[in-house]
């Protein structure tokens, strides 16, 4: 056969493959073809969703399981032998590895990535493909790893038989934990975001460093209860028996894996510090969860630990590393060793993509000024000044505006799920109670279902702390609605949440992201592909910041003799914890309580917030934000975005219309188009509703990108039928066009390209697909009919 009519998948089967096995990689164990990385950025239209192309790679090498080495990209024979080069080096830029190929059949452009060759890019051919020893050894030169250390770093990753392999970037994280490790390095920090699965890469990296006896003795802290028991009930599970969770301020010497509550082992007074009761060098390995918790201050009960742990190895895990002018993850830590931010994971389908719901209220935007010597509902008099958006809810509660808030998320979730998990972020408990009364009142029928359809779920709270887990088990339908303030933060794993109302003042890029993170999940088997932040008080201003999904920098700057790590946020300033993990009067979440805020002063020095009752509140504007192609919101009218995406891809209506006529399949243009940002339904959903008709995409684009007069569907089937088009079609092929273009005229484009149509109603009541199809004297005649019928259409 010659080489040039092959197909890329034949040049990789004869040509390839073979000179791969020759230079000695064992095929079953070493190689993967095919292999997509990545699942397919998630792209929403409506209330529809659809997957963006996964990224894949036509060959990864790797020197043991989980242990990249090269990427191989393969074309046909039509292309020159380094026509790959550019796409397998931006695979291997994610999936971290430093030997790149490209190949045609013909040989292989090697691209040197290490600096340890002579030179960056060799031609070879088919039979000078190197082997795994050579790349193996010039890997371990570029890392840095002597012999001992690469020995190290061979330790394997646990394996539970079922198939399951880490995704690349935990690959990444894990494996340059290890190196990291191997070489010496002590303090050790990773960066992932919430719900890219920081706890099974934990895991995975004490796994391996366990097994291979590097480090014998490992404590996994935390600052929550939650945190803990999550992890020892599912991802840290196989370590079985050597693993213990320290409880009831009692140490038992007798286990090599810890996990623990810092609040748990520490305390105000010396007789709570029980980790004294350890050696200073019993443990070699302390991995800190959340670490962007933890204080520079010399009394925090993170330092100390940390502190008299010394000499183990740190790895700090967080999706959010503080970096303030007072306090530095990086300068305790180091360098993040890996990130893999939102806007990686949500570009690579793992994280849920978002739209904002931004609404602002008339008090909150213009202000309110009591009139002279007006009294609260609690007979203080209220402070004559005017207050606002900044006071809500802190030194000011309007009873109205949590009445008006409720009731905005309510009619969100009838108009869309009412069983959807929403979580209702607010200013304190108190708010979050109140918030829970008036959201009960606006469900009357959903809460005589069950009372748990609304439940506060707060520090101070025993019932409804005790709903938390059921809140965030994808099977429990119960409690659907949660208000809270601090404890639903961070650690929470709320895979089906698709709501997130941010009624809460949030100046802290740490706690935003941290709260955003909460929607970020995917959950295929329950629906959860995206979810919707809807915002009260401006939180997601902070979007348009340019450190929110940056890479973080280090601000602080130390002085003499200062090693601060992560700052506590614990409540009320306090570095207090309480016994086993509870915060003192149970306030685990760090929340004000219901006397709580930053009101005025009453007699004593005590702080006021004024309540009035009786004040009217209106929503002003509403607005709907959605996530870009670019990673950002996007934040000019969808009109002025719609426009931009289509001239970056069309520069005149001439050319777009030249691509429509000659497209074979015009869903493709219309696929092509919203991979570069166009939001059809959104824009469908405005444009009609200010035409009163429904367009088509190809109307919507000549309109709001030409500016050219649409038509209808209907109108454009009207004009058709006008033609007489269908006169030289007889019998059932004439049924079947008409009934095509009835379709168009309800329905849409899309449809009536698609051939499955024919098993519907009512073109299976003219035949099956295949008599339908004979009518038109096979596939290629009705194909031809179909496409007739879209030229008349846009004629």
């Amino acid at each position: 056969m010659d080489k040039k009519s092959m197909s890329e998948r034949d040049i990789c089967t004869k040509f390839i493959t073979p000179a791969i096995a020759q230079a000695g990689w064992d095929i079953q164990k070493q190689v993967r073809e095919e292999f997509s990385f990545t699942k397919g950025r998630i792209m929403v239209r409506g209330k529809l969703h659809t997957r963006g192309k996964a990224r894949r790679a036509d060959f990864i090498l790797y020197h043991q399981l989980n242990l990249p080495l090269a990427v191989i990209e393969a074309k046909d024979n039509k292309h020159a032998v380094g026509a790959g080069m550019q796409q397998a080096l931006d695979y291997a830029d994610a999936l971290d590895v430093p030997f790149v190929f490209s190949s045609n059949g013909d040989g292989f452009l090697f691209h040197d990535r290490t600096g340890t060759g002579a030179q960056v890019e060799t031609e070879l051919s088919l039979d000078q493909f190197p082997s795994p020893q050579e790349l193996w050894q010039r890997y371990c030169r570029w890392k840095g790893l002597d012999a001992a250390a690469s020995a190290r770093v061979e330790a394997p990753y646990y394996d539970d038989g079922s198939g399951r392999v880490p995704r690349y970037y935990q690959m990444n994280a894990i494996n340059r934990t290890v190196e990291a490790v191997a070489r010496g390095q002590s303090r050790v920090l990773l960066v992932m975001a919430t719900g890219t699965g920081k706890t099974y890469t934990a895991f995975q990296i004490i796994w391996r460093l366990w097994k291979s006896r590097q480090k014998k003795r490992i404590l996994f802290l935390a600052d929550r209860n939650i945190l803990v028991d999550q992890t020892k009930n599912n991802d840290f599970k196989p370590f079985g028996a050597a693993m213990t969770k320290i409880s009831k301020r009692q140490i038992d010497t007798s286990y090599e894996i810890y996990l623990s509550l810092y609040q748990a082992v520490s305390g105000n007074e010396e007789e709570k510090n029980i980790y004294k009761q350890f050696s200073r060098d019993f443990f070699d390995l302390i991995v800190i969860d959340e670490c962007h918790r933890g204080s520079a201050a010399e009394d925090s009960a993170w330092r100390e630990i940390l502190d008299y742990f010394s000499s183990a190895t740190h790895v700090g895990l967080t999706a959010t590393p503080k970096e303030t002018k007072e306090v530095s993850s990086i300068h305790y830590f180091g360098e993040p060793v890996y990130s893999y931010t939102l806007k990686q994971g949500i570009e690579d389908g793992f994280l849920a993509p978002y739209k904002v719901v931004r609404i602002d209220l008339d008090k909150d935007l213009e202000g309110w000024r009591p009139t002279k010597g007006m009294v609260d509902e609690n007979g203080e008099v209220i402070e004559d000044r005017i207050y606002n958006l900044k006071d809500m809810d802190r030194q000011l509660v309007m009873k109205l505006r949590t009445q008006v808030v409720a009731q905005k998320i309510t009619a969100f979730l009838k108009a869309s799920d009412p069983f959807q998990k929403t979580i209702v972020f607010c200013d304190d408990i108190d708010h979050a109670e109140r918030m829970r009364q008036a959201l009960v009142n606006l469900n009357p029928e959903r809460v005589q279902e069950n009372r748990k359809y609304v439940m506060r779920i707060t520090g101070d709270d025993q019932e409804g702390k005790a709903e938390l887990d059921n809140f965030i088990n994808p099977e429990s339908r119960y409690p659907v609605i949660a208000t809270t303030s601090k404890l639903m933060t961070t650690g929470v794993d709320a895979q089906t949440c698709k709501l997130v109302v941010l009624d809460q003042h949030i100046k802290s890029m740490t706690e935003f992201k941290q709260i955003i993170g909460r929607g970020t999940r995917i959950n295929e088997d329950f629906d959860k592909f995206w979810f919707t932040i809807m915002d009260f008080k401006k939180a997601t201003e902070l979007f348009a910041d340019k450190a929110f999904d940056g890479e973080p920098v280090q601000i602080y700057q130390p002085g003499p003799g200062d090693t601060p790590v992560p700052p506590d946020e614990v409540p009320d300033g306090s570095t207090t914890p309480g016994d086993a993990g509870d915060w003192p009067n149970d306030n685990h979440d760090g929340e004000d309580g219901p006397t709580g805020g930053t009101g005025g002063e009453g007699e004593g020095g005590k702080r006021i917030k004024y309540v009035v009752a009786d004040v009217p509140v209106y929503v002003v504007a509403e607005r709907v934000q959605y996530y870009g192609s670019d990673g950002k919101l996007i934040t000019e009218s969808l009109r002025d975005y719609t426009r931009t995406c289509v001239h970056k891809q069309f520069g005149s209506l001439d050319a777009f219309l030249r691509r429509w006529s000659d497209a074979d399949q015009k869903t493709a243009i219309i696929e092509e188009l919203a991979n570069q940002g166009v939001l059809w339904e959104a824009l469908q959903e405005e444009v009609e509703a200010k035409l009163g008709k429904p367009l088509d995409p190809f109307d919507l684009v000549c309109h709001v990108a030409f500016d050219q007069p649409p038509l209808s569907r209907k109108e454009r089937a009207e004009n058709v039928k006008k033609r007489n088009y269908f006169a030289k079609y007889q019998g059932a092929a004439r049924q079947v066009l008409e009934a095509l273009l009835d379709k168009y005229a309800d329905t849409g484009l899309v449809n009536i390209e698609d051939i499955k149509i024919l098993q519907l109603d009512p073109f299976n009541k003219l035949g099956s697909p295949i008599e339908i199809v004979k009518a038109f004297g096979g596939k290629a005649g009705y194909t031809q009919a179909v496409t007739e019928l879209e030229n008349n259409l846009y004629a």
